[in-house]
């Protein structure tokens, strides 16, 4: 969706970095290709005013003439001031003190309400409420139809006492304000905590739409009543949302169709033209392609920064705490990493979600846009059968695959034996990385992660790994030096101190140091070794 305004923006911050100073001219430059990337995004001119005034006010301000490093503090400017106009900060669900929470949904017709009615209830199932879908669109052929389907996905009963239209010559039957209303009674005696009210829309504004609207908000008294609108539509956004506002008077706004190719200029513009929070966005066409809306998120998924914590929240309510605490368990213990390993691992990240998608979540990944829209989500369900299609045996030791064997296997999953070579080669590297870190190496050429340090040599003694070729400052040898940087520093302190060495501990992982096996943070060393086996 962001694509486009992402890499305008990113190329225009990329020419202040490496200035000690910016001069006024710089600035007016800056917001100047700023201004040009938000209205080629469809945003609303009165916002881009704004944004563009508020950037401009405090970049010729203090905080930038004095700060040690001016671009990044002309990028922190401009990512506070999306996340003002997205919203400020992330507005929760308001529920009912007493009896069903009831939330009504409203919009143009093609906005996909019914859709993310589903959604909405197959998310606050997940926490635990247990919502009623209530079809009140009794206009648009076969509504009630697919809100019953929808229901049935998501595992959440419909009320539906009307059929509503089921042809496109047919007239509208029954009165969506008592399906309303009776829908909130059968929710109070069936002891439902959400009732979810979809309600009918138009191809455009018209009296009719607004008056019906406004009556089953009369009628029902909801908790939130959020405008649902596709955040493909550009500058119509503004006017269908404030004619929307002053008709209904919204709660909340629920951006759909996020995954699209269009500029997003809806999403920039709806929250600060009307006052009312981004509550929610769907992002897909799946049941679970549906998250909280966090302006800080997103502003930093358009500004190219990632969107880490999305990332781990999905990982967390994905991954198995059981199978995640055994692969720990290996780890530490120094035990081989085999491919039934390498499956269960690669299952749970398919069960995370597109790929491509966990992808763009990663800092600087707009650098590669292309190769990821090019990455063929298919990939994981070939590997995944080709190592279905091998025995136990074959995948706890996959040195005994033979020219037979991989023949064997590339015919049973339907590949080439090309393919079954590759995977195995890809599987003795990812193998050879898990014996340096149960050997407490760290996780080879990571930067960053405890034993690696990003520096040459990082590798140690495994294939491919480059020694530092620069000239080196004499060092004081010590018996017995441990391989393991980390280890090495402190030998080396301890020798400069007269300390007796320590004695090596055993099962350390990530390099670190005297802890013993049980002190390990299991949870902490499989979230990075799966980070690590999805690249």
């Amino acid at each position: 969706m962001f694509a486009n305004l992402s890499d305008r923006l990113t190329e225009t911050f990329r020419n202040l970095r490496g200035k000690g100073r910016l001069t006024e001219a710089d600035i007016d430059g800056t917001i100047r290709e700023i201004r040009r990337a938000l209205l080629d995004a469809d945003v609303a001119v009165p916002v881009v005013r704004t944004f563009t005034g508020n950037i401009r006010e405090r970049a010729l301000g203090a905080e930038v003439s004095g700060a040690l490093n001016p671009g990044q503090q002309v990028v922190k400017i401009v990512n506070e001031e999306l996340i003002a106009i997205l919203g400020g900060e992330t507005r929760p669900m308001r529920f009912a003190k007493n009896g069903p929470t009831v939330i009504m949904l409203a919009g143009l017709q093609g906005a996909g309400k019914t859709t993310l009615a589903g959604k909405l209830a197959h998310h606050l199932k997940g926490q635990g409420h247990t919502p009623l879908l209530v079809a009140a669109d009794l206009q648009r052929p076969n509504a009630v139809t697919q809100l019953k389907v929808v229901g049935e996905r998501a595992g959440v009963p419909v009320f539906a006492p009307e059929a509503g239209v089921t042809r496109e010559d047919e007239r509208p039957r029954g009165n969506p304000v008592k399906v309303a209303k009776k829908g909130l009674k059968e929710a109070e005696q069936r002891q439902h905590s959400v009732v979810i009210i979809d309600t009918a829309g138009r191809l455009g504004i018209d009296q009719e739409l607004m008056r019906q609207a406004s009556d089953i908000r009369k009628a029902t008294e909801p908790d939130e009543v959020l405008f649902v609108i596709d955040a493909m539509i550009g500058q119509d956004a503004v006017a269908t949302a404030t004619a929307f506002q002053e008709g209904v008077d919204f709660t909340g706004v629920v951006l759909t169709k996020l995954d699209g190719d269009a500029r997003g200029g809806a999403a920039l513009s709806v929250a600060e033209v009307t006052g009312r929070p981004i509550m929610f966005a769907s992002t897909g066409e799946k049941l679970d392609d549906f998250e909280v809306f966090h302006p800080d998120r997103m502003a930093s998924r358009i500004l190219d920064m990632g969107d880490i914590l999305t990332l781990i929240e999905q990982a967390e309510r994905t991954f198995d705490q059981a199978e995640a605490e055994r692969m720990a368990e290996k780890v530490t213990k120094g035990e081989d990493f085999t491919l039934a390993d390498f499956l269960s691992q690669m299952q749970q990240l398919k069960n995370m979600g597109s790929m491509k998608k966990m992808l763009t979540m990663l800092p600087g990944m707009g650098q590669i846009r292309d190769q990821i829209e090019n990455f063929d989500e298919r990939e994981l369900v070939r590997t995944e059968a080709i190592i279905q299609s091998m025995t136990p045996a074959e995948r706890d030791n996959p040195k005994i695959l033979n020219g037979s064997r991989r023949s064997r296997i590339a015919a049973g999953s339907g590949m080439q034996v090309s393919d079954v070579n590759s995977l195995v080669k890809r599987f003795e590297q990812a193998q050879q990385m898990m014996r340096a870190m149960s050997r407490g190496g760290g996780m080879p050429g990571m930067p960053g992660m405890p034993g690696a340090g990003g520096a040459p040599g990082a590798f140690g003694g495994l294939p491919g790994g480059k020694k530092s070729k620069g000239k080196q400052a004499p060092q004081r040898k010590v018996k017995g030096k441990s391989g393991n940087p980390a280890k090495r520093a402190q030998q080396e302190a301890d020798a400069r101190a007269g300390r007796p060495a320590q004695a090596p501990s055993q099962g350390s992982a990530f390099g670190l140091g005297a802890q013993q096996p049980q002190d390990v943070d299991r949870d902490a060393l499989s979230a990075d070794l799966s980070k690590y086996l999805g690249r």
